[in-house]
């Protein structure tokens, strides 16, 4: 593990001795594993849930130079789950109360920030300049973008995903064992894995998967204990059950495989099927904001036709329990678990606009529609939240 001086060049004052005593008196630790810990660097990306977690335990560890990476700002929606931010954070950058709070814990940390979107620009001068890349975002680009950047310069990745009650973790080394794209070699197509965002996630499990993450951290740091190279923990909380696979190297795999073929950072939207148009690569919450075509409609141009247009029929594509959180009034619920089943019941003569959450089930129930041959079909771009935001202020938004 490269680090910024040799143990006997770092020295730990009275009081860090004081602080970390707890991990004096383990002889795994003791003080020349507190010496590494305070000589390393770890770069976060995304300061979400999985962020939170990471940020609050490596700090209160001794890890000497913590960076962060998010360009977000803190939304009442990351309550449930970011522990790093309180109500009283709420529209302010992320990066700006992370710092904050993680020099408040251990003033003997270095809490470096990039409030930047990253990208295949600036990863690779990004990551260079830490010894552990911890990946807390949400987002398959992204995934892919720190994966490749990790395989080009050496750098382990830690890994982890949350969804709904279900989590994973791993630690991918080239070095040592398989990359991500050795278990992942191609991404799912656009919409079939739905973000948090739409799918949901329980505001526990990030505090759990994170605490994984840091703990792995931690173990490469001082060079001890099995890291999980090689190795996929899958956790489910419903079942309170840990499982593991086992991960093989994948001679053939294009990053990191005998004959690589990736040897620079590629357009990793492109490479997902999202298009140059989209942001999901970009933010830790996997957010898009689309360009309107002739199978999407802004909220504000749905309101001045439904004023107009008699026939037009609203669609929520949405699952019953969202439902009743909120609906536009006059809309018929079929939900996309349902919709192919009852694609029957829409008549190809009205003017249909479906919508869900934030636009992503409704843009492949448009896709399906198109398929059986309706053309006059579109998707509200922004689903219901951008509804209530900028036509009915009135409307609850999740």
């Amino acid at each position: 593990m490269n680090s910024s001086g040799s143990n006997e060049e770092i020295k730990l004052s009275h009081d860090e001795i004081r602080r970390y005593s707890r991990h004096l008196i383990m002889p795994e630790v003791g003080i020349q594993g507190q010496k590494k810990l305070k000589a390393a660097s770890v770069l976060l990306i995304g300061t979400g849930g999985l962020g939170s977690p990471l940020g609050l335990y490596l700090a209160s560890a001794g890890v000497g130079r913590i960076g962060l990476v998010d360009f977000d700002i803190v939304d009442f929606t990351n309550l449930q789950r970011q522990v790093l931010y309180t109500t009283a954070d709420v529209g302010k950058p992320k990066l700006q109360v992370a710092k904050a709070r993680l020099e408040a814990i251990n003033p003997f940390v270095t809490v470096e920030t990039h409030e930047v979107r990253l990208s295949s620009d600036n990863a690779l001068e990004i990551l260079k300049n830490y010894d552990v890349i911890v990946d807390g975002t949400d987002n398959f680009p992204t995934r892919y973008l720190v994966n490749d950047a990790c395989v080009l310069l050496g750098k382990p990745n830690v890994y982890g995903s949350i969804f709904r009650f279900e989590g994973q973790a791993s630690v991918f080394d080239a070095k040592k064992g398989p990359c991500y794209r050795c278990l992942y070699p191609e991404p799912p197509p656009p919409g079939l894995v739905p973000s948090c965002a739409e799918g949901g996630v329980l505001g526990i499990l990030p505090g759990i998967v994170g605490t994984i993450q840091a703990t792995e951290t931690i173990k490469l740091i001082l060079g001890n204990g099995e890291p999980l190279i090689g190795r996929l923990l899958l956790f489910n909380a419903l079942k309170m059950r840990f499982r593991e696979l086992k991960l093989r190297k994948n001679p053939a795999c294009p990053a990191c495989g005998t004959n690589r073929t990736i040897t620079h950072l590629i357009d990793y939207q492109e490479f997902c099927g999202l298009g140059r148009g989209s942001q999901e690569a970009a933010s830790p919450s996997g957010k898009i904001q689309s360009s309107p075509d002739e199978w999407e409609i802004g909220p504000e141009k749905l309101a001045e036709l439904m004023k107009k247009n008699g026939r037009i029929k609203l669609v929520d594509v949405r699952e019953p329990h969202e439902y009743e959180i909120c609906h536009i009034e006059g809309a018929t619920l079929i939900p996309t678990s349902e919709f192919v089943q009852r694609v029957g019941e829409l008549d190809s003569a009205d003017d249909l606009v479906l919508y869900c959450h934030k636009g992503f089930r409704s843009q492949s129930a448009v896709e399906l529609l198109k398929a059986a041959g309706f053309r006059k079909v579109k998707s509200l771009i922004g689903g219901v939240d951008a509804w209530a935001d900028k036509i009915d202020p009135s409307m609850p938004r999740y």
